[in-house]
C-alpha cells in the first residue's frame, strides 16, 4: 500500500511539473509576441518600461490597477478607458483609446505587461479575452 501511495505521488508530481513547463513556455511565447505589440501600440503612453508619464499617463510597472482585476484590463484595451482612475495612489483622468487588437493580441500584450517590470500574473488566455469582449 505503501509503495503505490509513493508511486501516486511520484507521478502526480511528474505531471505537474510538465504542466506547469508547458504553461510557462506558453507564457514566454505569448510574452515574447506581446513584447512586440506593446512596443508598437502601447509605450508611446506607458513608456518602455511601462513606467507611466507621471500626472499624464498611468504606470503598468508595479502597478496595482493592472493587477487587481484581470477583466477589468482586458475590458480597458478592448474598449479604452475614459475617466478617473487611481493607479499606486496617484490619480489619472485621461483616455485611453480602444487598442483595435484582436483577442489573440490582447492576450499577449497582457500576458506581457502582467510579468514585467515586477508584475507577476496568471497567463491570460485568448478565451478568457473573447468571454470579456462578449460581456459574459
Amino acid at each position: 500500500m505503501k509503495r503505490i501511495y509513493i508511486l501516486f505521488i511520484a507521478l502526480a508530481l511528474a505531471i505537474s511539473s510538465f504542466a506547469f513547463k508547458d504553461q510557462s513556455a506558453a507564457l514566454k511565447e505569448s510574452m515574447e509576441r506581446g513584447k512586440g505589440i506593446y512596443d508598437g501600440t502601447c509605450t508611446v503612453c506607458h513608456m518602455g518600461e511601462g513606467q507611466g508619464l507621471p500626472g499624464v499617463f498611468p504606470p503598468l510597472a508595479k502597478s496595482d490597477f493592472l493587477m487587481a482585476d484581470l477583466d477589468r484590463s482586458i475590458k480597458a484595451v478592448i474598449e479604452g478607458l475614459t475617466g478617473e482612475i487611481e493607479v499606486n495612489g496617484t490619480k489619472y483622468n485621461g483616455v485611453m483609446q480602444a487598442s483595435g487588437l484582436d483577442d489573440k493580441d490582447i492576450a499577449d500584450v497582457l500576458n506581457y505587461v502582467r510579468n514585467s517590470w515586477d508584475n507577476k500574473g496568471k497567463i491570460v488566455k485568448e478565451s478568457q479575452v473573447a468571454k470579456v469582449r462578449a460581456g459574459k
